[in-house]
């Protein structure tokens, strides 16, 4: 079964770095079981045009979470989320990986650490 592209999303004006927001959200879809085992993957050529994004880009994130053991590749028939990929966690690992990125950018931009749970108290609410 071929996943649903629509579900792969970038935001360009968040900051973060688009091959780790793209990577995350990947591994966030397969976690929670967006993705399910064996379902193919757009190619990264499909990727790299959908999203707008450079072709070296995508091949970054797949060959990243590919050696993480979340996808798996098939020469001549696609990529695929691996059999044995570790998302037995719910989601937890990419949830993990987007509230440090929230830590870092409030570090950059000074803000402490007293406040940063304020912050996501108020982002909750809205």
């Amino acid at each position: 079964m071929n996943v649903d592209i629509a579900k792969i999303t970038i935001d360009n004006d968040s900051g973060v770095p688009i091959w780790l927001q793209l990577r995350n959200r990947l591994i966030y879809l397969i976690d929670t079981g967006s993705f399910g085992v064996g379902d193919k993957l757009p190619t990264m050529r499909e990727l790299a045009v959908n999203l707008g994004v450079n072709y070296n880009t995508i091949s970054k994130v797949y060959r990243d979470i590919e050696r993480d053991g979340y996808i798996t590749s098939v020469r001549g028939k696609g990529t695929f989320v691996a059999e044995a990929a570790p998302c037995t966690n719910g989601g937890s690992e990419a949830g993990v990986a987007l509230a440090r990125d929230f830590v870092r950018q409030c570090r950059e931009i000074g803000i402490p650490e007293s406040d940063m749970m304020d912050l996501l108290k108020r982002a909750l609410e809205e």
